[in-house]
């Protein structure tokens, strides 16, 4: 008896349609995308047509499309999400990822639903409970380890619910859903898809006494997650869906990085094909690329596989939010209009509109955009390079100083054309029939199309020729979706058959097999909740679970919740509250944790996790260090500027959203 193979699913990012596409072509299983509205990213919204569109192209090759409609929703705009999830369905799309438990009070479509990020999956309660009510996907905390996830597997049922894990892309210092900073200091939220990125800008530290620890320090921006190297253990923990980040990311970036773990997925899926437990993509076909993948070329802020193998000492990216690119070479001369520099890989080539970069004498990265660029000795990699902008404002640029590139116009050129290959692979069989000749392509799914034409059996004249002309043009699937694997033919004697002829049955033998193939797709089931209602894990929920319309609220009172509170954004929570809960702690950083100093001899017990104070112009934040959980929470209050222009829109257009405090 041969095992079911275990599928797996490559998730691809798209800003649009277009791109979308290309992560189909790419290798993508399933892409997920902005609908009309609602989507998490406030400026990514695409129309139903085109949509459409994509999810046309997907299909044909068992490639799902997954709709993001993941913001938390005011009273006045569950109707909209409502309609906007009967469009989508009614488009094709395969699944709504969603945040807000709201919309399960809805009368939605039979449409498959699948955990946003947002909603914030660390425990396999957490986990189990959103299986229960009816949530086929979820996609765990990036925070989580491999131990974390194989007990979220081991408390969730394998046939019920889909484990979705991020695997590459920015991180999100803060636990996804549970950072406002954005909303105290802007009144944009994060949590309806507007985040002002605080997490990115420079602090100053300052620890009780008013010390400064660190000037000018990105401590809340964190590398990009990479988990090309823990693939296998992710799969023997239980995930089955790979995800990449980047809704905003463009063209290049998608094309690359799909095309990156595309390769890596089908290495290990080919590894473990006579093992007791196969795995297979979750999509049909093979796909081939023009360029050699490389994670290094898009722009990231250096590379961390976060906290899946434990907490590591080199995750953020503490310099630059910047992207710094890789070391090619040193400066050897400066003049009034160039610089020259030797390259460390004498075969590295220059490009006009290549991007450079340096770190000054106080570690900012400098860019370099070059205008043009001159080989001055192939053999010994010097370069002449004139820059852009005029060299009396390149910062601390000498001789000696390493040189990176973050921008390689050879490869951008590369990604804007055509670069991958995605083919279904069939059979064809060929035999005479009374009349003539008739066709019958099966492809690797076991899907059929069938033609016949009519024709005189007239014997061929050179047999063997013949013979080879039947392959060769029966063998011509280059402009389509398809890629023959072997030609049969079940003929009496080779017998002279027309071009023509050919090219009609392989036409009307693939429309068939298209055909049968658009029929046979198959909509992801909707799953049933449990019934009667499964508790809640918790019975208090505190502004934290981001209830922010009344169906929400009459969600968790379903599930036995007793105590509700409104989402931050209600803006009950005048006072100091945690601003951003994140694993990410700056005191391990900087080597000032109470657990690290344990065991030194002479700073045992000296070190405390007191507060420290993070300051950006006039934006103070307080961190507090939760020992026990390892967990740092970032302090703070609403801005009373955010509280005002809320009461002046408030009089202006009186909106609706949950309260559990009288409307002021």
């Amino acid at each position: 008896m041969s095992l079911q193979p275990h599928l797996l699913e490559l998730l691809s990012p798209a800003r649009d349609a277009d791109i979308g596409i290309e992560a189909v072509n790419h290798g993508a299983d399933a892409v997920y995308i902005g609908g009309p509205a609602f989507g998490a990213r406030a400026t990514a919204g695409n129309d139903l047509r085109e949509l459409e569109r994509l999810i046309r192209h997907a299909h044909r090759f068992n490639s799902r499309i997954f709709i993001t409609l993941n913001t938390i929703l005011r009273d006045d705009e569950l109707e909209d999400a409502r309609k906007m999830a009967w469009q989508v369905y009614e488009a094709g799309a395969d699944a709504l990822i969603i945040q807000d438990m709201g919309l399960l009070e809805l009368d939605l479509p039979p449409l498959q639903l699948h955990a946003s990020t947002q909603t914030d999956i660390r425990t396999p309660e957490k986990a189990r409970f959103l299986q229960d009510v009816g949530l086929s996907q979820i996609v765990l905390a990036r925070e989580l380890d491999l131990q974390q996830i194989a007990a979220i597997r081991a408390a969730t049922d394998p046939a019920r619910t889909t484990i979705e894990f991020f695997i590459h892309g920015a991180l999100c210092v803060a636990y996804s859903g549970q950072c406002f900073i954005s909303h105290a200091h802007t009144g944009r939220s994060a949590n309806r898809g507007d985040c002002n990125q605080a997490c990115r800008l420079p602090y100053e530290i300052l620890d009780g006494q008013g010390r400064i620890l660190a000037h000018e320090k990105h401590v809340l921006s964190m590398k990009d997650n990479n988990q090309s190297d823990n693939l296998r253990a992710l799969i023997d923990a239980g995930v089955r869906s790979f995800k990449i980040e980047g809704r905003y990311k463009d063209l290049g970036y998608v094309k690359n990085i799909t095309a990156h773990y595309r390769r890596l997925l089908d290495e290990i899926i080919e590894e473990r094909e006579f093992t007791g437990a196969p795995l297979a993509r979750s999509s049909s076909g093979r796909t081939t690329f023009t360029f050699t993948p490389d994670p290094d070329q898009n722009f990231n802020r250096e590379f961390t596989d976060y906290f899946v193998n434990g907490r590591q000492d080199d995750i953020g990216a503490f310099d630059t939010p910047k992207t710094p690119g890789r070391a090619i070479g040193w400066v050897t001369q400066i003049g009034d209009k160039w610089f020259e520099l030797e390259t460390s890989d004498k075969a590295t080539v220059l490009h006009n509109g290549d991007g450079l970069c340096y770190w000054d004498l106080h570690k900012e990265l400098v860019g370099v955009h070059i205008n043009r660029a001159e080989s001055l000795n192939e053999k010994k990699g010097l370069w002449r390079v004139f820059p852009k902008d005029a060299m009396a404002g390149f910062k601390d640029l000498r001789r000696g100083l390493e040189i990176n590139r973050n921008r390689d116009m050879d490869w951008v050129r590369t990604l804007d054309k055509k670069s991958s290959d995605r083919r279904i692979g069939l059979w064809a069989q060929l035999w005479e029939t009374p009349e003539g000749l008739a066709l019958t392509l099966t492809d690797e799914d076991g899907f059929t199309g069938s033609a016949a034409v009519a024709l005189a059996h007239a014997p061929a004249t050179d047999p063997a020729r013949a013979e080879a002309t039947l392959r060769e043009q029966l063998g011509r699937f280059g402009t389509t979706i398809f890629a023959v694997h072997d030609i049969g033919l079940q003929l009496s004697q080779p017998w002279f058959v027309p071009a023509s002829a050919l090219n009609q049955l392989r036409r009307d033998a693939l429309a068939q097999l298209e055909a049968a193939r658009a029929a046979g797709f198959v909509r992801l089931p909707r799953a049933a909740p449990v019934q009667p209602p499964v508790p809640f894990p918790e019975d208090t929920l505190s502004y934290l679970a981001n209830v922010f319309n009344h169906k929400a609220h009459d969600f968790y009172a379903r599930h036995g919740v007793k105590v509700i509170d409104a989402a931050y954004e209600s803006k009950e929570e005048e006072g100091e509250v945690s601003l951003m809960i994140t694993k990410h702690c700056v005191r391990f950083s900087m080597s000032l944790c109470p657990k690290q100093a344990k065991g030194v001899i002479g700073v045992k017990g000296t070190i405390k996790a007191e507060p420290l104070q993070l300051i950006n112009g006039k934006e103070k934040l307080t961190l507090r260090f939760d020992c026990k959980p390892c967990e740092m929470h970032v302090v703070g209050r609403m801005k009373k500027s955010v509280l005002n222009q809320h009461r002046r829109e408030m009089q202006e257009r009186p909106l609706q959203f949950y309260r559990t405090r009288p409307a002021p």
